[in-house]
């Protein structure tokens, strides 16, 4: 398995030191042998749901492709359809030029109908957005003249500088969740969901607000639809993103007692302790190995793993007590 660390972009920080230390993540995870530094994305805090906000995740990752050299650096996610096309072709260009082609592009539709208020698109657009979104920066990227008549989007003889050499890797996020009333998102991975990875995905991120069984069947039917398409399993990389905070004990309720309240902290208290737990990697580091270990038992690849805080190490625990069982 191959391992991914989500970096803790949070915005609940308020001085330069404590975001800065994304430099100190960024490095140590490189040395590591980490493949990708990956940044998520919330525009606002969605207060019915989560206790804070992300960093602006496309100025992030320049921020630690500037010091770092080998490692890729991606969104997990990134929302298009609350972005014009014409200028995320052009800040995506040149974050892939600028890090050396080590971008990988992770989309997702998102959920939080404030954002897309805020943005002017309706919620109910935002699956169609987002696939007229893919299809003109295929366009743009080739640095070729694009005019584009879309049901969204429409502009004339538009070049975007520099072309790329190389197209970033397409991630595609979704899939099933435990049932909220908290988010419009069914429980079950859409239809359009699952087209948009069968159909022009290179990996699938799956999400960790279902359960290691639902994140499972997902991949069942993925690689049902890929069949039917005619697609080999194998071009489509199977991820998962999930958060986790070690704590080396054997001893369950020690653990929990340190986890919970950094949660709560990035998820809010909304939600159940027991919702919590049973969506992201709590538990003794036993437990935690336990869950991976399913995963990776049903074919996953890449697991994306997110600290709760600033901590760094973490990083350390985490090389102590998960990665080499599965590397």
């Amino acid at each position: 398995m191959r391992f991914g660390l989500i970096l803790p972009s949070f915005s609940y920080a308020r001085d330069y030191a404590t975001v800065g230390r994304l430099r100190d993540f960024a490095i140590r995870a490189e040395a590591m042998g980490f493949e990708g530094l990956w940044v998520a994305e919330h525009l606002l805090t969605a207060r019915a749901l989560y206790g804070t906000a992300w960093l602006s995740p496309l100025e992030t990752l320049a921020f630690v492709a500037g010091c770092t050299s080998r490692i890729k650096v991606g969104t997990s996610i990134l929302i298009p359809p609350i972005r014009n096309p014409v200028f995320l072709a052009k800040e995506i260009a040149s974050l892939h030029m600028l890090s050396g082609g080590r971008y990988e592009f992770g989309v997702g539709v998102g959920w939080d109908a404030h954002e897309f208020e805020v943005a002017g698109v309706k919620l109910s657009e935002r699956g169609g957005r987002t696939d007229e979104i893919l299809d003109i920066l295929a366009k743009l990227w080739t640095g070729e003249e694009v005019t584009h008549h879309g049901r969204y989007y429409d502009f004339e003889r538009v070049i975007i500088d520099p072309p790329l050499p190389t197209m970033p890797r397409l991630w595609v996020a979704g899939g099933s969740k435990i049932k909220t009333d908290l988010s419009p998102d069914p429980e079950t991975i859409a239809p359009s969901v699952l087209e948009r990875i069968c159909q022009r995905a290179d990996g699938w991120i799956a999400r960790a607000a279902g359960t290691n069984a639902s994140v499972i069947a997902d991949w069942a039917q993925i690689t049902r639809r890929l069949d039917e398409i005619g697609r080999p399993p194998g071009s489509v990389t199977f991820a998962h993103v999930n958060m986790t905070y070690v704590v080396p004990t054997g001893d369950e309720a020690a653990a929990l007692k340190e986890q919970r309240p950094r949660i709560e902290r990035i998820m809010g208290a909304h939600r159940s302790f027991d919702h919590l737990r049973t969506c992201y990697l709590l538990g003794t580091p036993a437990q935690i190995r336990d869950r991976i270990g399913e995963l990776a038992d049903a074919g996953l690849e890449y697991l994306m793993l997110a600290p709760l805080d600033y901590d760094l190490g973490q990083l350390d625990l985490w090389e102590a007590e998960l990665l080499p069982h599965f590397r």
